[in-house]
């Protein structure tokens, strides 16, 4: 088992229109259980936002830390750690173990194991009772940085938990687990789903800019909990600017309904939507954004609202004539602003190829 540890900023060049962290609380990752938290809470490990210090703050058991922390001195080999990924399942290919801030207290090394447990059956406390396969062999950590090591080929399995483990004890920031989703769809193809959402496989491919919030947040559950959680671009200057994202849907299919969400965006959302698709199956990789690539429209031009949803159901859309099935979906607003959700609603095609 081969992995490198890659720079963040290479890591994002070359691999964050590819894959997702799916054991993000953002997309209902959860704890399971842990052998100590006795410092600082496990759940923080999967707070999707930087982590933050406090200098100075003390809560009853000493410093207080933005992560997870344990005991010092830990009899048994490991701390640990087992997390439930919100999604089905999914298959991996690289982790980050960021030990911000824990200076002669972060942990010395890690490892990642995963499982995979029927929805039909429970996981016991200690995952005692599954069998775990070793994702990510012994790596050394430091203090205050982010390690990220990318695995030499994606995991062929699909797993639903993960397990963390720190050798002996200490603090860990955050944790981060890339991949892919496996997502498990309705038999009936016509029954409707959200071909755009991260359960379903979609993935952002490009965007023009993401300086106040991610892109790939667009895909996310629910309405969020204010602006933080949504894709907010930087203020244009320039007359005619527009900013645009593409969205790889989860697998192709017809069309039924978009809906463009601005929750929480009250001074900033945007002051026109439009919508385009266009089937790249067979071709490829994913499409650009230039008209080239033969985007067909759905929405053309239309006038966005603060805070509310913006519901075009198949009577309001263009071009989804005749059974048209789309793999690629891309939304552009005019000028620039802050978009919470898209949502793509539509029947999968019985052709999954997606050609990537």
């Amino acid at each position: 088992m081969a992995v490198k540890r890659v720079d963040p900023v290479k890591f994002k060049a070359e691999y964050g229109s590819k894959c997702t962290d799916l054991a993000s609380a953002a997309l209902g990752g959860t704890i399971h259980s842990c052998s100590d938290q006795f410092f600082a809470d496990a759940s923080n490990l999967l707070t999707p936002t930087p982590p933050v210090h406090k200098p100075g703050v003390y809560v009853p058991t000493g410093i207080w830390y933005d992560g997870w922390e344990t005991r010092r001195h830990n009899h048994e080999p490991r701390d640990w750690v087992i997390i439930k990924l919100g999604v089905p399942s999914g298959r991996f290919s690289a982790f980050e173990v960021d030990t911000a801030f824990f200076n002669g207290n972060q942990a010395p090394a890690v490892t990642v194991e995963g499982a995979t447990v029927p929805p039909s059956e429970e996981l016991n406390e200690d995952g005692s009772k599954v069998s775990w396969d070793l994702l990510l062999p012994m790596q050394e950590c430091g203090p205050s940085q982010r390690h990220i090591w990318v695995l030499d080929q994606p995991t062929e399995k699909s797993y639903t938990h993960l397990r963390l483990s720190q050798y002996p004890d200490g603090g860990i920031a955050r944790f981060r687990a890339y991949g892919n989703v496996v997502p498990i769809f309705p038999e009936d193809l016509d029954a409707i789903v959200d071909l755009a959402h991260v359960s379903s496989g979609a993935l952002v491919t490009s965007y023009s800019d993401e300086h106040y919030g991610h892109a790939s947040n667009l895909l996310l559950p629910g309405r969020g909990k204010d602006m933080s959680d949504g894709w907010e671009t930087k203020r244009s200057r320039e007359p005619g600017h527009v900013d645009w994202v593409i969205v790889r849907l989860g697998a192709p299919g017809t069309v039924e309904e978009v809906v463009v969400d601005t929750a929480y965006y009250l001074g900033n959302f945007p002051r026109e939507v439009r919508v385009e698709a266009v089937d790249w199956r067979g071709k490829g990789g994913d499409p650009g954004h230039g008209a080239s690539v033969g985007w067909r429209e759905l929405v053309l031009g239309a006038k966005c609202r603060a805070h509310h949803e913006h519901a075009f159901p198949s009577t309001k859309l263009m071009g989804i004539g005749s059974g048209q099935v789309y793999s690629h979906i891309k939304m552009t607003i005019v000028p620039d602003g802050g978009v919470k959700r898209l949502r793509v609603f539509g029947k999968r095609a019985a052709d999954l190829e997606m050609g990537g």
